[in-house]
C-alpha cells in the first residue's frame, strides 16, 4: 500500500483480493445478473478503470477466484481425505471444512453451480467442473476407506452417496439465505454429518 498526495495505492495483489472479494459479495446478496465490472468498481470504491488494470476481463476474475479455491478449499480437502486419521474423523473434516470455506466465501457455491457463471466459456467451464470432480474423488476415498476399517456398509453404493454429498453445498447456500444471521455453521455441519452416516453405517 502506497500513499501519495493523500490517495492510497494498493499494490496489485491486494487490489485483487479487494476485487474478487467484491464479485463473490455480489453474486451472494444481488445475484448473478447484477455483476459487472462497474458495480464491482463502485463496491470497492475506485474507477471502473483500476479493475482492468488488475483484471484484463470479468472472466479473468472468475479464473482469479477459482485458482483461489483449488489453493485453499481443494488443497485442504485433499488433505483430510488423505490423511492417516479414521476414517469418520475425515468425514467431519472434509466436510466441515467444506461449509467453513462456502460460508466465508458465499458467492462460491452459486459460481460453481449456477449455468450462467460459465458465460459460455469452454475454459471456465472445464475448471468448474474439474474442481466438483475432485472434491468427488475425495469423498469416494473417504468412504472407501471407511468400508476398509470395517466401520461403514460395503453394499453403499459410492457414486450415488457421493452424488448426494455433493449437494450439500446447495443446502448450505439455501439455508443461509433463508436463515441470515441466525445461520450456524457448526450446527448445520454437525446435522449434515449425521445424516451421512446414517446413511453409511452398516444396518
Amino acid at each position: 500500500m502506497v500513499s501519495k498526495n493523500g490517495i492510497t495505492r494498493f499494490d496489485t495483489e491486494t487490489r485483487q483480493v479487494q476485487i474478487k472479494k467484491a464479485v463473490l459479495e455480489i453474486i451472494s446478496t444481488e445475484g448473478l445478473s447484477k455483476l459487472s465490472t462497474r458495480n464491482v468498481a463502485d463496491r470497492i470504491g475506485v474507477s471502473e478503470g483500476t479493475i482492468f488494470r488488475h483484471f484484463k476481463t470479468k472472466l479473468d476474475i472468475f479464473f482469479g477466484i477459482l485458482e483461489d479455491v483449488n489453493n485453499d478449499l481443494l488443497e485442504e480437502l485433499r488433505l483430510i481425505a488423505f490423511s492417516k486419521i479414521p476414517a469418520d474423523k475425515k468425514l467431519y473434516n472434509f466436510l466441515c471444512a467444506n461449509i467453513r470455506y462456502l460460508t466465508k466465501n458465499k458467492g462460491i457455491t452459486i459460481l460453481l453451480f449456477t449455468e450462467a457463471a460459465y458465460m459460455n466459456a469452454a475454459e471456465l467451464k472445464s475448471d468448474l467442473y474439474q474442481i466438483l470432480v475432485n472434491q468427488k474423488i475425495y469423498i469416494t476415498k473417504i468412504v472407501e476407506d471407511g468400508i476398509k476399517e470395517g466401520i461403514w456398509d460395503s453394499e453403499i453404493n459410492i457414486d450415488n452417496f457421493a452424488m448426494l454429498y455433493m449437494g450439500i453445498p446447495i443446502t448450505h447456500n439455501i439455508e443461509m439465505i433463508l436463515s441470515g444471521d441466525k445461520f450456524k455453521e457448526k450446527d448445520f455441519c454437525k446435522s449434515m454429518v449425521c445424516m451421512l452416516e446414517r446413511m453409511l453405517n452398516k444396518k
